[in-house]
């Protein structure tokens, strides 16, 4: 078909970006927006799923290449079409990374799967996913030479200005990565020893999932790799191999780096948000330079204290290509693949790439030069990466993401719920029904324990493996009963004493409280000055213990449960009956 006498209309499904806290999309998912642009009857329909960070840009994207053809005007050529000439409808909508690749290999492989997607075009943050979904599969359904790069952005740490400075003179101002980070952390006074004031000397980081987050993938691979460096002695390492990721000195190595963790999250939400509050939180998390520039652009709910600048690690890290790719499958048509590579054209053109570089993406297109917000002032540095990392085999990526589970930063989360007299009917129903999912989603390394309160603290359980949690916390969560007044602040405090009461002295482990209440403190023995003195305490170890409150429900006592946020460095995450297992499940990817 003659790309040329191609002519667009519009219906687009964006999903939104999830608010920090487990906000619902302000438009339901599979709604196009009201762009005002018909459906031709005779239209080629094509779909893509990109990478949320993509929205920036994409959705305007897909809304003026389809209005230019409906308008009878090819945006690629420029030239008016002919009479004879069909339609392409384009819709698009986000989904990350790691989950859209695993719904395409479930297309192939477990159609009847509940997660299964076809797409026409996928364009993930980053290759790997393609060349996994190739590897997993047994399958050539991505060409990775014929997934051209749409947008670049390196993978770097953001990392307080006041943090870097004082690494940098610490280290003769030579180039800084993970030696010098871990050595902050193996320091006899942490932080102190580099000039930075207050009564926290360890260093706190963060990443997500790298089995759903692209930045976390390319964040663990890279870590291998200076792991590799430092523990195996190959310094001039080209390649990572699977030999090294197996080797158990290498594994070690990773683990150490991964006790830095504060805690994790499924997305990169949550962390935008959190570290724009300030280095109390977290002195360093990973991110794609877009992300940084966003955050000093003051675009998140929080300006930062100071600015947050990009290390880009001396021992390498990876680009983000956010590929465009047409997978080798049969809900993909000769027309609809020619459609899609004419849609691959425009968004690699000048009037796109511009959009592309203003969104904090480097373009793609020679012809768009790098230029702000790629700037110094912007915390970046244009003239970085220096050292780039080379892509694994598949299968050793695939072993980098097997392994999460042995090297990661296990925790121990106590499960504290209000069973007040506020909470009976169908606020109890769903709070327990969210409970038991938080368990389920729990990962089988980490320990949870259970306690409930209303005028009295009951410790039902402490922290115990998953496994015999789930059985054992499963059936007392599931009985649980409303009736009484609120203990809210004592349930804290007591929850922070039996956490500190399970200690296993012999591993850095997160520890962490999950409060589920929905109403006011009327029968503490405590205040909430002398509670919120105790949790500032408990925060200022290696391991601090984090309380995350979760205010259910309209009657919640928001500024108490914002101050015991504040003292934990944490945010107060916002439910109600309706949407209360979605809150959960994202917080139980924390650990």
């Amino acid at each position: 078909m003659n790309r040329n006498r191609l002519l667009l209309s519009i219906s687009v499904f964006i999903l939104a970006i999830l608010a920090c806290g487990g906000s619902v999309p302000a438009r339901p998912n599979n709604t196009p927006p009201k762009a005002g642009i018909p459906k031709p009857n005779n239209a080629i329909s094509i779909s893509i799923i990109y990478a949320p960070e993509s929205d920036l840009y994409m959705a305007e994207a897909i809304i003026n290449f389809n209005r230019s053809f409906s308008n009878g005007i090819n945006p690629v050529s420029g030239q008016k079409l002919a009479t004879n000439e069909r339609p392409i409808w384009v819709e698009g909508r986000t989904g990350s990374s790691g989950t859209v690749h695993q719904g395409i290999i479930n297309a192939l492989i477990a159609p009847n799967n509940v997660n299964v997607m076809t797409p026409t075009l996928f364009s993930p943050s980053v290759s790997h996913w393609l060349a996994l979904v190739n590897y997993q599969t047994g399958r050539p359904i991505f060409d990775l030479a014929e997934s051209p790069p749409t947008a670049l952005a390196p993978v770097v740490m953001a990392i307080w200005e006041s943090r870097l400075k004082a690494i940098q003179a610490k280290n003769g101002n030579n180039p800084v990565g993970w030696e010098e980070l871990l050595a902050v952390m193996n320091s006899p006074n942490g932080w102190a020893d580099y000039g930075i004031s207050g009564n926290r000397t360890t260093v706190f980081y963060g990443h997500t999932d790298p089995y759903i987050s692209s930045t976390a993938l390319s964040t663990l691979i890279a870590e291998f790799y200076a792991s590799t460096r430092y523990n195996a002695g190959e310094t001039a390492l080209r390649r990572l191999k699977m030999e090294y990721v197996q080797n158990p000195a290498v594994q070690q190595g990773v683990r150490q780096i991964e006790s830095l963790i504060k805690h994790y999250s499924s997305r990169t939400t949550e962390f935008k948000e959190y570290i724009a509050q300030g280095p109390n939180y977290l002195d360093f998390v990973a991110l794609e330079e877009n992300d940084l520039i966003y955050i000093n652009q003051g675009k998140t709910n929080y300006k930062p204290p100071e600015p947050l600048v990009a290390l880009y690690p001396k021992e390498g890290t990876f680009w983000h290509e956010h590929p465009f790719a047409i997978p080798n499958a049969d809900w993909v048509s000769p027309e609809q693949r020619e459609a899609a590579k004419l849609f691959t054209e425009y968004i690699r053109s000048k009037e796109v790439q511009r959009k592309i570089l203003e969104s904090g993406f480097r373009p793609v297109n020679p012809d768009v030069p790098v230029g702000y917000p790629i700037a110094p002032e912007l915390g970046v540095d244009p003239k970085q990466p220096t050292t780039v990392l080379n892509v694994p085999d598949p299968d050793v990526v695939a072993a980098v993401q097997s392994s999460w589970q042995y090297v990661k930063k296990q925790g121990d989360v106590m499960l504290v719920v209000d069973v007040s007299g506020s909470m009976k009917g169908a606020k109890i129903d769903q709070a327990k029904q969210a409970a038991n999912r938080f368990l389920a989603m729990m990962p089988t390394q980490n320990r949870i324990g259970l306690m409930k309160f209303s005028g009295a603290v009951e410790l039902l359980d402490s922290p115990t493996s998953v496994e015999t949690a789930r059985n054992q916390i499963g059936d007392k969560i599931t009985s649980l009963e409303a009736n009484g007044d609120t203990a809210l602040y004592e349930s804290i405090s007591n929850a922070i004493d039996a956490l500190k009461a399970s200690e296993d002295t012999k591993n850095d482990r997160i520890k962490a409280i999950v409060l589920l209440s929905d109403g006011q403190d009327t029968a503490s023995k405590i205040t909430l000055n002398e509670l919120v003195a105790k949790i500032t305490e408990a925060r200022t170890g290696r391991n601090p213990i984090l309380v995350i409150p979760v205010a259910y429900g309209t009657d919640a006592d928001i500024a108490a449960l914002n101050a015991i946020a504040r003292a934990s460095s944490t945010k107060v995450q916002l439910g109600d009956p309706k949407d209360i297992v979605q809150v959960l499940e994202v917080i139980s990817s924390y650990f």
